[in-house]
């Protein structure tokens, strides 16, 4: 790779089946840049869309992706993505917010656990 001039066609695939992009990205661009993005272009007629970047997580052969790695170290690891005129496909997953309810039902399981000895 020729260092932060690269840049890398990518779309992102929505778990409908629909498309954002593809839109070109300088190497340096963090995960988070392109959440952010994602979050911008996000078909408005989708019902539980995204709010924050935390409720995305985007997949990329087969890995979740950081928010403090880059697309250039992300598509190093992928062989097919050096490919000059290639477009990269990365899936979106988004995540349900969690409620306040299923927070105080998990910090509820973590405080009455029970230790047992085996003499």
């Amino acid at each position: 790779m020729t260092g932060n001039q690269e840049q890398f066609e990518i779309k992102f695939r929505l778990t409908d089946g629909s498309d954002i992009g593809p839109k070109s990205f300088p190497a340096a661009t963090s995960i988070a840049t392109l959440k952010e993005s994602i979050l911008a272009q996000w078909p408005k007629d989708k019902e539980n869309g995204p709010k924050t970047i935390k409720d995305l997580k985007l997949i990329s052969a087969g890995k979740i992706l950081e928010n403090n790695s880059t697309v250039g170290e992300c598509q190093s690891q992928n062989p097919l993505c050096d490919t000059p005129g290639t477009v990269t496909t990365m899936h979106v997953v988004v995540q349900p917010p969690t409620t306040d309810k299923e927070k105080k039902a998990a910090s509820d399981a973590t405080q009455q656990r029970c230790g047992c000895v085996i003499l």
